[in-house]
């Protein structure tokens, strides 16, 4: 062994990022450029939302490929000094002429999943400047300032943006042949190389109109950016009219939460996804997962098995509460999760779709109730931000992807599909689309109170397997220790046993796409068991961002490696 190496030890254990651990502040996301302007505003004095908001507005533009201005953007927010946390429903809304009836007259079985017929209210601008107006310090003009700049001057194209499997911009010249606004922005010089300058000056102004007016909200929902929008729509026989936009409002709300261990973890609330990972939860603690190891087949066999039942119940219940009826009190119950816990065979992987009874608080529901599933979905970003003073911010904002919409040339954006995860029918599922109907969504920030204080807020993205990455990242600090990079870096996996959100609603009973880095004896006995096993490349499923505050007043960043290893996006960690 030469006696000039630095290192002879193995680096397995090791994680290819480093802590970052600071006292000011912490700010995670999926772009350099984006965290760079988070910490811009907490340099200049603003709290740990305004540099999430001006955050969310540089994702916007430099990641368009995952989310655009024209989406949604869920939000949950600890304010210091209080013990509570509060939820920002920034989820679109359903035009009043969106029926099950106006789409067959169309001659269509289903939502489609892309372009107008899909586009709803854009809620990601409401949503951010309601965080910025009521939980902020700093005003509209001084957090978009990054974003104008950047959009006028130019961004550094990322490999995501060119390179991203089925969403960069080499996947996407042919269809936007047909997409005249898209081409324009994106394509103006053909294909960009990763590096190069792109601007999109388009949007540059409409980030400038929105700063300058005194009513911005105004401005963009029955100002001139509405008019736009709506001018766009019909000319392409789209359901949108200007009462939708009159009337969207974003609500706060109270969100919902589960104790798990010492840890209590905040989520939207059923019109997300995000009380999936707290019904995993409730089945899991009625194992002793700490006796597991983390990357055995027990362990990882139990996951997959109460993330299945977990998942059930998100197709069988979950939708807008605000028009439909949802059993949320049991959903959440310690008694029904035991209850629920009991069907996992942990010698057997179930073949079934098995939602349980919730209205009856019964384990299972009777198969002539099940709803039958119909025959991935695109970006989301994530960024979480916490200043010294312990204003926490996990926002996830996604939609209005340039895969799935023109970018509408006066603005410089692409409009939300989100409605493609509405279904046209049976009549009584709690997903029909309807009028001001919001639909459920994949997008679930989320935030964790450990020992009752504040202690971290994270997210990912990733379609239906947002909640899943999120659940074992959670869990891997929680029930084994990790610290906040050992745990964002560790070997994930996921299901596709369940419908996903995304139109045409697809599933893969049994399916299960597992790391390599589990190990072969592992993945060899899940097999053993019944799962259906699709061996992913490394790092390709996880994408987490992650902030904590430590009790003694420490706060840590932490991004995921994956974001760059699988060109989706150059995720990004500060902490000083």
């Amino acid at each position: 062994m030469s006696s000039r190496a630095y290192r002879t030890a193995p680096t397995d254990s090791t994680t290819f990022y480093p802590r970052l651990i600071g006292t000011h502040g912490a700010v995670a996301g999926n772009s350099y450029l984006s965290v760079d302007a988070g910490v811009d505003a907490l340099k200049a004095g603003g709290n740990a939302v305004d540099a999430a908001v001006a955050a969310c507005f540089v994702e916007g533009l430099v990641n368009p490929q995952m989310n655009t201005l024209g989406g949604e953007c869920p939000i949950l927010i600890r304010a210091a000094g209080r013990d509570e946390v509060v939820a920002i429903n920034g989820n679109m809304a359903a035009p009043a002429r969106a029926t099950p009836e106006e789409f067959r007259r169309r001659g269509l079985d289903h939502v489609p999943d892309e372009d107008i017929l899909a586009a709803g209210v854009p809620a990601t601008f409401d949503a951010l400047l309601t965080a910025l107006e009521r939980y902020g310090t700093m005003p509209l003009r001084e957090v978009i300032a990054p974003a104008i700049a950047l959009a006028k001057n130019g961004f550094p194209v990322s490999q995501g943006l060119v390179n991203q499997e089925k969403y960069g911009l080499k996947q996407l010249a042919e269809k936007f042949r047909a997409w005249p606004g898209s081409r324009g922005v994106y394509l103006a010089q053909g294909i960009p190389e990763v590096g190069a300058l792109l601007k999109n000056e388009a949007l540059g102004r409409t980030f400038e109109y929105l700063a300058a007016q005194k009513d911005p909200r105004a401005a963009f929902y029955q100002g001139d950016v509405a008019a736009e929008i709506l001018k766009f729509s019909r000319e392409r026989e789209g359901l949108l009219e200007r009462s939708d936009f009159a009337d969207f409002r974003t609500h706060i709300e109270k969100p919902v939460s589960l104790q798990f261990g010492e840890a209590t973890v905040y989520k939207c609330g059923f019109w997300s996804q995000g009380p999936a990972m707290l019904q995993a939860l409730a089945i899991l603690k009625c194992f002793d997962l700490k006796k597991m190891k983390f990357d055995s087949a027990d362990y990882l066999h139990l996951l997959i098995e109460a993330t299945k039942l977990a998942f059930a119940d998100r197709e069988q219940y979950y939708g807008d509460p605000s028009q439909v009826m949802i059993p949320a009190e049991v959903l959440l119950s310690d008694t029904y999760g035991k209850a629920r816990s009991a069907l996992i065979d942990m010698r057997k992987a179930s073949g079934e779709l098995r939602p349980g009874d919730a209205w009856r608080n019964a384990a299972l529901l009777p198969a002539e109730e099940r709803f039958t599933p119909q025959p991935w979905g695109p970006g989301t970003v994530h960024v979480d931000a916490i200043d010294a003073k312990g204003n926490m911010a996990s926002f996830t904002p996604s939609g209005a992807w340039i895969k799935s919409a023109e970018v509408i040339a006066s603005l410089g954006f692409p409009l939300s599909s989100r409605m493609m995860t509405f279904y046209l029918g049976p009549a009584n599922h709690p997903n029909v689309v309807a009028p001001r109907k919001r639909p459920r969504t994949t997008l679930t920030p989320s935030l964790a109170f450990r020992r009752g204080k504040p202690w971290m807020s994270f997210g990912t993205m990733g379609g239906d397997q947002q909640e899943q990455w999120s659940l074992q990242f959670f869990l891997y600090r929680e029930a084994f220790g990790m610290t906040i990079q050992e745990a964002i870096e560790a070997p994930k996996l996921s299901s596709d046993h369940f419908p996903g959100f995304f139109a045409p609603h697809d599933h893969l009973p049994g399916q299960v796409r597992i790391e390599a880095r589990f190990g072969a004896k592992a993945i060899d006995e899940l097999r053993r068991r019944g799962h259906g096993i699709e061996v992913a490349p490394d790092w390709t499923e996880g994408f987490i961002s992650a902030a904590q505050i430590h009790e003694d007043g420490r706060l840590e960043a932490g991004c995921d490696p994956r974001g760059s290893k699988s060109e989706a996006f150059p995720s990004f960690a500060y902490c000083w």
